[in-house]
């Protein structure tokens, strides 16, 4: 049995890494847009430092996919789920509600976060798995942050 390096991936970890690159890009695509229309620039610049993140991850991620001689997928499993996330926050933005806008986007985060724990144990033992756990450990920062603005925000 050979054992995984980064340059030489198994196809089970080539397929995680494509599922993470695609929720992050789409959680990038939706914090992008909630920076550019909340008005709260506290929360704007929030918003954009966690598309900064996770456009990061997925750059990240993708660099590996390449290294194995892949090209990066359009589409993830996670998208779905994901993207009706989003579309719950953009009823918010337009309802100009701080609190729907953050529960909402803690609810988009919970998808991501657990798209990361899945990954992290399908692939666990990876050559992967330091990137995996310092980006997931960023993922669930952005969360617990966003919950607590949210629970804040409520009374």
């Amino acid at each position: 049995m050979q054992l995984e390096t980064k340059n030489d991936l198994d196809q089970a970890t080539i397929e995680a890494l494509q599922e993470l690159i695609q929720i992050n890009r789409e959680s990038e695509r939706g914090f992008r847009e909630a920076a550019e229309r909340v008005s709260e620039e506290s929360l704007a610049r929030l918003f954009q430092r966690l598309a900064d993140d996770r456009a990061g991850n997925a750059a990240d991620l993708g660099r590996y996919v390449v290294i194995n001689g892949e090209s990066i997928q359009a589409e993830g499993s996670y998208l779905e789920s994901l993207h009706r996330a989003w579309i719950a926050i953009r009823s918010a933005l337009t309802a100009n509600d701080s609190h729907a806008l953050l529960r909402e986007a803690e609810r988009g985060e919970d998808h991501i976060k657990h798209a990361y724990e899945d990954v992290l144990k399908r692939t666990a033992g990876s050559a992967m798995n330091d990137v995996l756990n310092s980006q997931y450990g960023n993922v669930k920062a952005g969360h617990d942050r966003i919950r607590d603005l949210r629970d804040r925000c409520k009374g």
